[in-house]
């Protein structure tokens, strides 16, 4: 057979098919996917129940490894942050955030972001590369393991999950990297690996229009939109993908994506930028916005950065816009801000990655590619290193 093949980047069919390449039954799959994902095993001599020929053969043809850990660091509320490390001088980060109820993984897709929205100290390092469905999934199979030895909790099914809810929320846009984000999907939601309902892992686009048409058709789960402007003109300021996909398109995409959707609603990001898209007159063209499309606004303080230029909205004015959009009949929250003194709050990914990306290189690299490729530069979705 080829070469050593991390098992972590195989979905439930992919590892279905390379078992039988090694001419075993159809069941060994399953076995081998609940030891990886279960039980949290990557060691192939402490799978019992596996003939030691097909032990042997692991240990030759494969291997899991999730991504290297650079740094774990919790915060004061309970917020946990790692660097990990993904190859080339790379690193991206996720972080588990606690509640009584649950707790939810913010999963990493990209090393860096294409789409460079204004307000997220992410897309201000760049981009260097897609993940691969091992080191997506690498994310959650390292930190439920991780949790699950600090709490004491057994491994296996029958022990506790840690980890209830995943957002695929951190480093970079999801669907630019379509194929090993569904891959890895697929693992969550699968019985005989995470089990996860799909009410219960939520993707988050900035409006890939193309993509959110085949996610429905494909991995149907929660959708989170990245609004965070309620016309086109401020919209192509603060998201530059809306040049591409302006928001009627993106609306349409919403109400098309809705008919396949685990819940009855979409999700809006809307991240409160002080004097740029928070006054009254936004709050009531965001009501005309989004009137047509069954969804929850999700207020975010904005997490400041020095380079961005922009303010965070004083607590009165977010609490007096989410008071118009609830008086319209639109389900409205606020976030609260979790892990901000370890930079894991929302738009902060980057402090110790920045380092290690080699940025002003390919903001550079990415200068240049928009600069040949103009509008189009939205297809491209890794930059030659």
């Amino acid at each position: 057979m080829a070469a050593t093949i991390n098992l972590l980047d195989l979905d439930p069919a992919a590892l279905a098919r390379w078992c039988s390449e090694l001419g075993e039954k159809p069941f060994r799959a399953k076995q081998l996917q609940r030891w990886i994902h279960q039980f949290g095993e990557h060691d192939f001599e402490a799978m019992t129940d596996l003939a030691k020929s097909l032990r042997e053969k692991l240990g030759q043809h494969a291997s899991v490894a999730a991504p290297p850990i650079i740094s774990d660091h919790t915060s004061s509320d309970g917020t946990r942050k790692w660097l990990l490390e993904v190859g080339s001088g790379n690193a991206v980060e996720c972080v588990f955030i606690p509640e009584v109820s649950r707790g939810t993984l913010c999963v990493s897709t990209q090393a860096g972001c294409a789409v460079n929205c204004r307000f997220c100290s992410t897309g201000k390092q760049g981009f260097s590369r897609n993940l691969s469905a091992g080191e997506i999934i690498g994310q959650l199979w390292m930190a439920e393991s991780l949790l699950r030895r600090g709490f004491g909790v057994p491994a296996g099914p029958k022990g506790e999950r840690q980890i209830t809810n995943v957002v695929l929320m951190g480093m970079g846009e999801p669907l630019l990297n379509y194929e090993p984000t569904v891959a890895a999907l697929r693992l969550m939601l699968d019985d005989n690996a995470y089990g996860l309902s799909r009410r219960r892992v939520t993707v988050s686009t900035s409006g890939v229009v193309p993509m959110m048409d085949k996610l429905s058709q494909d991995c149907p789960v929660a959708l989170a939109v990245s609004l965070h402007a309620s016309n086109d003109a401020l919209r192509d300021e603060l998201v530059p993908l809306n040049k591409k996909y302006p928001l009627p398109e993106l609306m349409s995409a919403c109400q098309r994506y809705l008919e396949f959707a685990p819940r009855d609603f979409l999700t809006f990001e809307y991240c409160m930028l002080d004097g740029v898209n928070d006054t009254d007159t936004h709050a009531r063209e965001l009501i005309a916005l989004v009137a047509d499309v069954p969804c929850k606004l999700n207020l975010i303080p904005f997490n400041p950065f020095p380079e961005s230029g922009l303010k965070r909205s004083p607590q009165p004015r977010i609490k007096a816009f989410a008071q118009l959009l609830t008086d319209a009949g639109i389900v409205t929250t606020i976030r609260k801000t979790r892990g901000d003194d370890i930079d894991a709050a929302c738009g902060q990914l980057a402090g110790e990655v920045q380092d290690r990306t080699r940025v002003q290189e390919r903001m550079q690299k990415m200068t240049e590619y928009q600069q040949k490729y103009g509008k189009d530069f939205g297809r491209i979705v890794e930059i030659p290193g």
